[in-house]
């Protein structure tokens, strides 16, 4: 990944009458346009920066709808993948950009997809990693059965929170005890879903990782987002971004996925599943590696794929 940079310019942009979206600019103020795409919930990190050249790209971050520094924190009201992906058209806009690179992981390649196939020709490229696209299937693997089996420790701790005459659907449970009106219950559940996803993140867990998860207004808005979106999936048909007559409208942009052999929380099974409706893409599955960009041998692939596209007319 390239050295840690600061942007040059950070401000907002209020896309309803609810929402007030944070967005920063790095890199070069003359540099191809490239967007990253994270959350939901978490917000971006300052090392998002470094997937890009600072010498080639414009780099793009802003924190999604209830996420990071947007502003009503952990805001449900008008939060849907639609509203994000016409966000990230009034954000172009605003930015006077023709055309921009999308670069997004987990949760990100569901809405770098939802964007793409909705707006074909403001894509140049697409770099993605762990891909997601809230199949229920996805979901029960990762939120009900499935990685429980290599995590039960862990497994164990997201349960707690949960009755257990409740646990035969644990998102409508945790839905329920993230919209407490009880402080105390919501930041509990916050937390231990939180942490559920901190822990299995990595082939080697990571300690400092999951203490992310004792944040208070992190694990808030983090939790309660995603547990939104997926109790109501994603707010599209079941297995929708993987339709023919979706990737059709994509299959001409340049694309590479880079996909955690031991990925976990989006198993490798989406990302093939994406090479097989859409042949034309570049699949690198990384063989010691789980969910998390930071792992070394994911890192290098997403940071030789925006090298790869720089130059990109």
């Amino acid at each position: 990944m390239y050295p840690e940079i600061q942007p040059y310019e950070t401000s907002t942009l209020k896309v309803s009458d609810v929402h007030i979206l944070y967005y920063e600019l790095s890199g070069s103020k003359d540099g191809t346009p490239a967007r990253f795409v994270g959350g939901p919930g978490g917000g971006c990190d300052e090392k998002d920066r470094s997937f890009f050249n600072p010498h080639k790209y414009k780099i793009i971050l802003f924190d999604q709808r209830g996420s990071g520094k947007s502003t009503p924190t952990a805001c449900l009201e008008d939060n849907t993948t639609w509203d994000l992906v016409k966000d990230m058209e009034k954000l172009r806009e605003k930015l006077n950009i023709e055309t921009w690179h999308v670069f997004g992981g987990s949760w990100g390649s569901t809405l770098s997809l939802a964007y793409a196939q909705s707006h074909p020709g403001r894509v140049k490229s697409l770099v993605l990693r762990g891909i997601f696209t809230l199949r229920k299937s996805e979901l029960h693997f990762f939120y009900q059965d499935g990685a429980s089996h290599l995590f039960p420790e862990a497994w164990d701790e997201y349960l707690a929170p949960i009755p257990e005459a409740e646990r035969h659907d644990m998102i409508l449970a945790y839905h329920a005890q993230l919209n407490s009106i009880d402080d105390s219950t919501r930041v509990q559940a916050a937390k231990a879903w939180s942490k559920w996803e901190m822990a299995t993140s990595k082939l080697y867990v990571d300690p400092s990782y999951i203490n992310r998860a004792e944040s208070d207004v992190f694990a808030n808005a983090f939790a309660r987002i995603e547990n939104h979106y997926f109790i109501n999936s994603g707010f599209m048909r079941d297995g929708q971004l993987l339709e023919k007559q979706e990737i059709d409208k994509i299959r001409h942009i340049p694309c590479i996925v880079v996909q955690g052999r031991y990925d976990v929380v989006c198993p490798a099974t989406t990302a093939y599943s994406l090479k097989k409706v859409w042949p034309e893409l570049e699949l690198h599955i990384v063989p010691d590696a789980g969910h998390s960009s930071r792992e070394v041998g994911i890192a290098k692939l997403l940071v030789d794929a925006t090298n790869k596209f720089a130059d990109l007319q």
